[in-house]
Formats: C-alpha cells, structure tokens, sequence
C-alpha cells in the first residue's frame, strides 16, 4: 500500500518518465503525489513494474561510480490497451495532470494518442471532476501548443471543445536527462549495488544531471511542489528550449557526424578528440550570441555539458543520435544561423554551423550504410542538394564556399584519423 496520492496519470511510461518525472515527484515536497502510468501499447513494462508493486531501483551512473535509489512514485501500471482503467483515471476528481511521453510521432494525426486523450477528457467532463492540465514531457518545441492543437484537431463534439477551452490547461516543458537503455549487464550489477532493490529486473540507468523547465500555466489546477525538487517554473519556457536546441542537440549533432567520420562510437569518445571539441566549441559560440539568456546562465550550460558529454560510463551511442538529420539540423543548427545572418547580414556562416553541416553532407555522401533518414539527400549528393534539404534560403556563394571548406578540413582530420590508432570501444 502506498499513501502517495494517485493525482498524476502518465501516458508512455518508459524508461525516461521513470528517470525524470517520477524522480522530481518522489523527490517534491509537501503532500506525496503518486503516479498512475500507462504504457503506449504493450503490456510489458506494465506487467514487470506490476510484479515488484511498481517500485524500481534508479541508478545513477556518474564517471567516478554508481548509486541507487528506490522510487516508489508510480502507484499504478497499466498496459495502454486497458482502456476502462484510462477512462476511470482520467474521469476521477484524484487525478489533475496527465504527462506524456509518447515521442514525436505521438502528436500526428495519425496516432491514436490523441483520440485517447479526448476519450478521457470526455470521461472527466461527464464525471464533472473539474479542471486538468495536460502536460508533454517530449522532446518539442513548444510541446504544450503542439499537445493543445493535437487535441482539439481530435475532437468533433462541439460541447466538449469547449470545456476543453474553459478546462483544460496544456503547459509547456523542457526536460533534460540521458537515460540509455537498461541491459541485462545493468541488471545484474543490482546484486552488488547497496540501495537498490532486491531482485528488480526492471531498473533504470540514468546520469547524474537532470533538468526541468516548466511553464507557469496550471491556472487552478493542483500539482504536486515540483520546486521544491529543482524544477523550474517560469512565465516563458522557449528561452531554454532554444539554450537545449541550440547547445545540447546542436552539438550533440554536431558530433554524431563528426565523431563518426573520425571513427568514434560514442559522444564521450568524440568529445576527447581536439577536432570535435573545437567544433563544438565553434558551434556554442556562435548559439551564445543568438541566445536570449545572460552569460552566467549560458557559460554554466555550457560547462554543464561538458562534463555530460565526457562521462565515459553513460553509453550515448553516435548512431543513436545521427537518426533523422533532414529533421533536427533545421531547429538545431539552422535556425541559429538565420537568426546569426538576421542580426548581422555581414556575418556570415560561422565555423560552427559550416561544420556542422559539412558533417551532415559527408556523413550521407562518405557512410550511407550509417544513414537513418528517409528525407536526405542521398549518397551522390553534392553541398546544393543537403541546403535545400535544410535551408534551400540559404544557398548561397559564401555559404556553399563555407561548408565545402569546411568539408575539405573534415576529409583532412579523417585521413589522419585512419592512420591513428584509437582504444574507442574500451569503456570503464
């Protein structure tokens, strides 16, 4: 039995909800909130948690060793498929927020996450169980609108769109933690690790930074004290969406194509190499500039990184990360290059971001057996065709010049790179 209230119902449950909202909630003064979570589809990861009454182990993997903490935030574990347990949550005065973490795809027309959100919404207007925020913990740009008209495209009753609008909060967020991918090594670890749970064989594997960024938009609605744990709560959250874009997914990005070119598998091993830093580097000075933040607030991030990104012993995998170009390199590179040539039309493209996109265009051309990405150029593409891919505006003269000598430097540092031996794979 648990005395935490069931007030927060998560659609998506994996392993990033259970390393980053169930870990702010557990760690939340004040009145113990609990979750009730929901799987996408699959009953599986209901079913495990279900069997060890939905405590896990978090273990946090820092350079210099593990440590484990046991949550006991989620109350509940549904597989998605149980639609009368979703329809009974979401209709139950207890609960006043519902997070999601659903990816991308989960906000399409095509998906059924809205049609479940509107069924459930339906349930709670009939039910009469008062106002409920609606949360997105995924990884967009103004994620809360994106859920809003996600939502309301999905309604065709005339009623209940406007107790939507008169009901229903929908605030945005920007999360932050690396949470790879539990492995049958992780579990066994447990054994020899002091706080974690015994026999879990469901443990999450997480690093030791986390961030949360939540738009102050919740009207009446409770929720649980998520201050108190670190989040924060702010009147605007696109400031730090643009410093996580921009800094984080920009170089991590940046090093994907890079670190691979030069023969690196993870983002800690392509960090430690002097060619990718520096284009790192590059790329943070020229998002530094763009950035509508102070330079305390920028220079911490940037150490901040740092310091994630050489953690050998959090397995971030370059592959992983250099899926879908076509789709990030716009909001991750691109948009700080306008916003660069906007300010000042004399600037030109900076070192950063022409090698960034050198990168991308050399990772299509030289290893398309490494491409995952049905919108890019394909392998005989030239430095015109990847522009109109992600910035047809901007091909022009000076730009083009930029990135091919940018791809000239990057073919370079890869011959030397061929000749070089390395100890990549070798991991503490």
């Amino acid at each position: 039995m648990t005395d935490r209230r069931p007030g927060i119902a998560h659609l998506g449950v994996g392993a990033f909800a259970r390393a980053h909202l169930a870990w702010y909630t557990a760690h939340a003064e004040g009145e113990p909130w609990g979750i009730t979570a929901f799987t996408g589809r699959s009953p599986a990861a209901a079913d495990a948690l279900t069997a060890q009454g939905c405590r896990y182990t978090l273990v946090t993997r820092a350079a210099d060793g593990d440590t484990a903490e046991v949550l006991d935030t989620i109350v509940a574990a549904h597989p998605g498929s149980d639609d009368e347990a979703w329809l009974r949550t979401i209709g139950s005065p207890d609960t006043t927020i519902v997070t999601l973490t659903v990816t991308e795809n989960g906000y399409r027309p095509d998906s059924d996450v809205p049609a479940r959100l509107v069924a459930g919404l339906d349930a709670r207007r009939i039910t009469g169980a008062g106002p409920i925020a609606l949360v997105s913990l995924d990884n967009l740009t103004h994620n809360g609108e994106v859920l809003r008209r996600a939502v309301l495209d999905a309604i065709t009753d005339d009623e209940l769109r406007t107790w939507v609008g008169s009901n229903v909060a929908f605030p945005s967020s920007m999360v932050d933690r690396i949470t790879p991918a539990t492995t049958a090594t992780d579990v066994d670890g447990l054994a020899h690790l002091d706080g974690a749970l015994p026999g879990d064989r469901v443990p999450v594997v997480t690093e030791p930074f986390a961030e949360w960024v939540l738009e102050d938009a919740f009207d009446a609605v409770g929720r649980p004290a998520w201050e108190t744990a670190g989040v924060r709560i702010v009147d605007d959250v696109t400031p730090y969406e643009q410093r996580k874009l921009w800094l984080l997914n920009g170089s991590h990005s940046l090093l994907a194509y890079l670190g691979l070119l030069l023969g690196h598998e993870t983002v800690a091993s392509a960090m430690a190499d002097p060619v990718c830093r520096a284009a790192v580097d590059d790329l943070w000075d020229e998002a530094a500039r763009e950035l509508p933040l102070g330079t305390q607030e920028v220079h911490a991030a940037r150490a901040a990184l740092v310091d994630r990104f050489a953690n050998p012993r959090i397995r971030h995998t370059l592959r992983q990360i250099a899926s879908g170009g076509s789709e990030k390199l716009p909001v991750r590179v691109v948009d700080v290059l306008r916003r660069r040539l906007e300010r000042d039309p004399s600037a030109g493209i900076g070192a950063g971001a022409a090698t960034a996109l050198a990168a991308w265009w050399l990772h299509l051309t030289l290893q398309p057996e490494l491409v995952d990405d049905a919108s890019a150029p394909g392998p005989d593409s030239d430095v015109h065709d990847v522009l109109r891919a992600v910035a047809p505006d901007l091909d022009t003269t000076p730009v083009v010049a930029a990135i091919t000598a940018a791809a000239d430097r990057i073919r370079a540092a890869r011959d030397t790179a061929a000749r070089t031996p390395t100890d990549e794979g070798v991991h503490a």
